[in-house]
């Protein structure tokens, strides 16, 4: 639980499944501020779960994230969670999928 733990961590890696720029992650993740993007992106790599490259060519910035090979052991469970919420919202009332 340590490198899934924070309430938005385990949604960025699955976003991360494939290779994004900081900005296409922060329009996928709307309801996320912008801070706790930062933060949770940060103590991902601090984990080793996810890779930071920056691109410094020319300004503006680009900035990637992926998942390193420990991050993508986690896509087999990251997934069946995900299912599973799915199959918990459409089997329970009190559930409402957005």
């Amino acid at each position: 639980m340590k490198y899934i733990g924070g309430k938005w961590k385990a949604v960025i890696l699955i976003h991360l499944i494939q290779k994004k720029r900081y900005n296409e992650l922060r329009k996928e993740l709307p309801m996320v501020t912008e801070r706790t993007i930062s933060l949770q992106l940060k103590e991902l790599e601090q984990d080793g779960l996810i890779i930071r490259t920056v691109h410094t060519s020319k300004p503006p910035l680009k900035v990637d994230y992926e998942l390193t090979e420990f991050g993508q052991t986690l896509i087999p469970l990251l997934k069946s969670i995900a299912q599973w919420g799915k199959e918990t919202a459409t089997s329970n009332k009190r559930i409402q999928v957005t």
